[in-house]
């Protein structure tokens, strides 16, 4: 089912307006009036386009026309930073509307390990209650959960001052919904196969049910080969991946009745959360009240296509090009409400493209990791040479968090420290490996981001509690997956900037736009939203500051 139909499949079932449900041909305003900085909106809708790096944007802003062009018409920061390093979704989404670093989310990776946890599979999903019996992350059997993260949202300070405030919270991936949305949302949800899923135990209301039907009746159909834009011609090369024939770079997100991991490396998957958001908000008359209230939208296909096809191929291209689209349609929706909407766009990390491609594409050094930086292989070594027990090291990949094992005395386990770490130490796709120690010892960086060491990113990370024994970062364009596989040639999850640096696009009708190229935090956008919304914060309990949305001496930023 094409992205245009499966939208109007939607606003038919949730019985939308025959305005809400038209496409919009081009989103951007007419005019930029002075800005209405005395008055707060009556809808903050937050959008985060999961692994859309700021080099993406920046590749394909001169072909936006929908969606991306209004909020490009807006107030630009095109050098925002996640600025720490454990550049995964769980991490990078708790930073956006909490206003902290990971280091005070308690969110560290999209995967820790908890020795003493009373289960077999230690490995513990950031957005999952590990406490609740017969449940294993490693099998994606685990009960979602909020509980790991440690501090409240927007959506809950917003609730805290005005419990009739509205916040919904709707995405791709769990993680992304749970993160952003907190412990308050009035409804919370994301996309299964089913169509759309909450917490266990947790009904959808009425709007959200139809919607998720409407969403599995369009994964149920074949979806046939997307047609490809003039713009994506260049990029639609084949790169060979691995020696039995696979590619990746001339895809056109074909796939079979059903097959859901393909229809979330698609637009398709996109549209279907923004067609939600629009009915939801629609249903729930949110930014038609006394107050204002919050939509939040996580929208995760981009990260699937980067992480099946890379950065560059025509896959890409397809799914930027149709999510401009799907935006402009979104926001045309809520102009025919006449809602005063203020809006923002961001993302939870960038993305780095394939190696094999890299390496037609100027840069020759590409390599994919050495098997032997994995937890499991390294863990073996050490063990067979110092005769310690097995398994001796854990983590979730060659990178990020690697945990010695608690059955170590502590003369075994000071032994393999010095082991592991002159290993890693010595390899030559290795930046560096810190020790917890050392990163408890390393204060919070507070100089201009773009200007922080290796080990303030790494730093901004850490949480004792959680944080590994060891925190490894490999060197720049090595890519962290030794053998690329179905749905999984390239990542993220580097210190590197082109993990690190995504856009944040403010827009608000009556707000003159402007570009400041300077860098500037994803944990700024809560106070900047806050500040909006004449929401009072605790500023010795967030790490990030107001940015000024208005260009000349008056400032957004209130006192």
């Amino acid at each position: 089912m094409s992205i245009k139909r499966l939208t109007t499949a939607l606003a038919t079932a949730l019985c939308l307006t025959a305005a809400s449900a038209g496409l919009a041909q081009d989103s951007r305003p007419a005019s930029t009036a002075s800005a209405p900085a005395a008055t707060a909106p009556k809808l903050l809708v937050v959008i985060a386009v999961d692994q859309l790096s700021a080099d993406l944007f920046s590749e394909y802003r001169s072909h936006f026309t929908g969606g991306f062009a209004r909020l490009a018409s807006g107030v630009v920061f095109p050098s925002g930073y996640q600025a720490h390093g454990a550049t995964e979704t769980c991490p990078g989404h708790s930073t956006i509307l909490t206003g902290n670093h990971p280091a005070r989310t308690g969110i560290v990776a999209n995967n820790y390990f908890d020795l003493a946890v009373g289960r077999e599979d230690k490995r513990v999903y950031c957005a999952e209650d590990e406490r609740v019996e017969g449940t294993a992350s490693g099998s994606g059997k685990y009960a979602p959960s909020v509980e790991h993260l440690l501090v409240p949202t927007l959506g809950d300070l917003m609730k805290a001052r005005d419990p009739a405030a509205q916040v919904v919270s709707i995405a791709g991936k769990d993680r992304a919904a749970i993160m952003m949305g907190g412990r308050r949302a009035d409804e919370l949800m994301w996309l299964a196969p089913t169509g759309l899923t909450s917490y266990r135990g947790t009904a959808l209301s009425p709007t959200a049910t139809q919607a998720g039907a409407a969403i599995a009746a369009a994964i149920a159909q074949p979806r046939p080969a997307m047609t490809l834009p003039r713009d994506c011609a260049a990029r639609d090369i084949a790169i060979a991946t691995d020696a039995k024939g696979g590619s990746v770079g001339t895809g056109r997100l074909a796939r079979d009745g059903g097959d859901f991991r393909r229809f979330m490396a698609s637009p398709e998957a996109d549209g279907a959360v923004l067609a939600t958001g629009a009915a939801i908000r629609a249903a729930r008359k949110m930014g038609e009240g006394a107050g204002t209230d919050l939509l939040i939208l996580g929208l995760s296909a981009t990260d699937y296509v980067g992480h099946g096809a890379g950065t560059e191929g025509s896959e890409m291209c397809l799914q930027m090009l149709a999510l401009d689209r799907e935006l402009g349609d979104f926001f045309a929706r809520l102009d025919a409400t006449g809602i005063d909407y203020a809006a923002v766009l961001t993302a939870d990390h960038g993305g780095h493209d394939l190696p094999e491609r890299n390496r037609q594409n100027g840069w020759p050094e590409a390599q994919r990791v050495d098997p032997a930086l994995y937890p499991a292989a390294l863990g073996k070594a050490v063990a067979e040479k110092l005769s310690l027990p097995q398994p001796l090291l854990y983590g979730d990949g060659p990178f990020g968090d690697l945990y010695l094992s608690k059955a170590l005395t502590p003369t075994q386990r000071k032994a393999a420290m010095a082991e592991v770490l002159a290993r890693l130490r010595a390899h030559p796709q290795v930046e560096v490996a810190l020790t917890a120690e050392e990163l408890a010892a390393h204060p919070m960086p507070t100089r201009a981001v773009d200007l922080w060491s290796v080990k303030d990113r790494i730093r901004a990370s850490f949480y004792a509690p959680r944080s590994g024994d060891i925190i490894l970062a490999l060197k720049p364009r090595v890519t962290p997956i030794a053998e690329p596989g179905a749905g999984y040639v390239a990542t993220h999850g580097s210190v590197w900037d082109y993990d690190r640096r995504v856009p944040i696009l403010f827009w608000r009708k009556g707000l003159a736009g402007f570009e400041q190229s300077n860098a500037v935090m994803t944990v700024d956008i809560l106070p900047t939203l806050a500040a909006l919304a004449g929401l009072e914060l605790d500023r010795s309990k967030i790490d990030g500051r107001c940015l000024d949305l208005i260009s000349g001496p008056a400032s957004s930023c209130r006192p």
